[in-house]
């Protein structure tokens, strides 16, 4: 029979948990590169850059806006990447906290 008042306890426990985890996101690191290595770019898993290194040799004004672009591609590249480290890390640690349940999509709440 179903246990409305479990449910709700495993939901309060479910929330704390998703808190806890979203905060630990900050730990997870994705690092891209572009212009083969000449731009690195890691990110966090709260999609926050973290650092940014520019091969020096590319310091000159005209190079520019091919570093702009670099960067660009590189940021996004590792935005990509930490997509997915950071669903399954959130699943893992939501992982038996609830029944499945037909239906019950909680991507949302793991950042799927």
């Amino acid at each position: 029979m179903f246990d409305m008042l479990s449910m709700m306890g495993k939901l309060k426990d479910l929330q704390a948990k998703m808190k806890e985890a979203q905060e630990q996101l900050v730990h997870l690191k994705a690092t891209a590169e572009a212009g083969g290595g000449m731009v690195k770019v890691t990110v966090n898993g709260q999609k926050q850059l973290v650092s940014i290194e520019v091969d020096p040799t590319l310091t000159k004004p005209e190079d520019q806006p091919m570093i702009n672009a670099l960067i660009l591609s590189a940021a996004n590249k590792a935005l990509a990447d930490i997509d997915g480290e950071a669903r399954a890390f959130m699943s893992k640690q939501t992982e038996g906290m609830l029944p499945q349940i037909p239906g019950l999509d909680l991507s949302k709440m793991t950042g799927g």
